[in-house]
């Protein structure tokens, strides 16, 4: 199994280098915890899918408030926290959430919507790919209720709204308030900081071998946001991406981090996949590097500048798998090939901000490592 973990893009400081590093390697952590072989042969066989380690990963980064998601989430102009949150696997099932309050980890909502819609309904009706707000809620209540009759243990748990608003971002909120109501008057407004430095939006991807890749993204939104507005977290096509590329061996998992109404104009994800699709012929080589290259630039940078947009923020993590045949080692995870399907996975990350962080573990390299990259 790999995993890849990132903390947004955006502006990491020095002084919370630590803190969002150690963020990260927990996540990695949780998300292999229960991925092991299952028996004492040779066969493949996990306690955990893909689906498993991205939302136990992301779980961990919600929890923890220096990181803008869950816990930690930038709070809406009202001063409340309403979470987006989004998980898919390569065979297309997705499952989101937006605006929702109240819910300790919106990513087990999403990933209980995705388990949802798959379910066949007796009367014929088509299941939600998304649920927001008070709908959402109620959801996650009932699956709750639902949980406690079958006695699972994966229940959603939810909490009083109130209890998600961490220290930190009250501070934050309150700062940035106050600028705003007393835009015209002697606030202080020496302190070099921006609105839109405040992202830190997390995701994971994952991969099992012999089986599928999996992608989510958990995000706060933006600080002071309208209450109600959805973030590219929530969209289907825009947040994350995951596909399979049937016959051709390839495969990729992709979670987005940044501007959220940029990035859902651009439905940023779901074009990376386009771009590898397209890309994919037989016996030809996968440019990577090439491919984000040209979504970031022609898909998502240029648009942004033409509609006035200074300095278009995103980041992208991508996780890309491949059959051997001679392909390059990737930028951080070794090349491990295996017996039965001889495939390498490879990882690469994209971003237009000054700083990214993220980390990467498998279960043959079980320690996770951290790069937090400046310019």
């Amino acid at each position: 199994m790999y995993i890849a973990v990132h903390g947004g893009a955006g502006i990491h400081s020095y002084t919370r280098e630590k803190e969002i590093k150690h963020a990260l390697r927990s996540a990695c952590r949780e998300g292999l915890k229960n991925h092991g072989p299952s028996d004492s042969s040779n066969q493949i066989s996990f306690n955990s899918t893909p689906l498993d380690v991205v939302s136990d990963a992301i779980a961990v980064l919600e929890d923890d408030p220096h990181l803008n998601a869950g816990y930690g989430s930038n709070l809406t102009l009202n001063g409340t926290v309403e979470c987006d949150a989004a998980i898919m696997d390569g065979h297309s099932t997705f499952g989101s959430v937006g605006a929702v309050s109240g819910v300790k980890n919106p990513i087990r909502l999403a990933r209980a919507i995705l388990d949802y819609s798959k379910v066949p309904d007796s009367l014929g009706r088509i299941p939600p790919l998304t649920l927001v707000s008070e709908g959402a809620h109620s959801f996650a209540v009932s699956e709750n209720t639902r949980h406690e009759q079958e006695q699972a243990t994966n229940a959603i748990e939810t909490v009083p709204p109130e209890s998600m608003i961490s220290p930190k971002a009250k501070d934050e909120w309150t700062k940035w308030k106050a600028r705003l109501d007393h835009i015209s008057s002697d606030i202080d407004m020496s302190d070099p900081t921006s609105l839109t430095d405040i992202q830190d939006t997390v995701g994971a991807v994952a991969y099992r071998i012999g089986d599928t890749v999996a992608a989510g993204v958990s995000s706060g939104g933006i600080l002071l946001k309208h209450p109600g507005r959805l973030g590219e977290a929530a969209i289907f096509g825009a947040g994350c991406w995951a596909q399979n590329f049937p016959g051709s061996g390839t495969q990729i998992a992709c979670s987005i981090s940044g501007a959220g109404e940029h990035v859902v104009r651009s439905m940023l994800a779901r074009e990376i996949g386009n771009c590898f699709s397209l890309a994919i012929v037989p016996g030809g080589d996968i440019d990577a590097h090439d491919i984000l290259h040209t979504v970031v630039l022609e898909k998502f940078w240029i648009p942004c500048r033409e509609r006035g947009v200074v300095a278009p923020d995103v980041g992208i993590l991508l996780l890309l798998v491949e059959q051997i045949e001679g392909k390059p080692s990737g930028m951080y995870f070794q090349s491990i090939v295996h017996d039965t399907y001889n495939t390498q996975a490879r990882l690469w990350c994209a971003f237009t901000t000054p700083s990214m962080a993220i980390a990467y573990a498998s279960s043959s390299r079980s320690k996770p490592a951290v790069i937090q990259r400046y310019p």
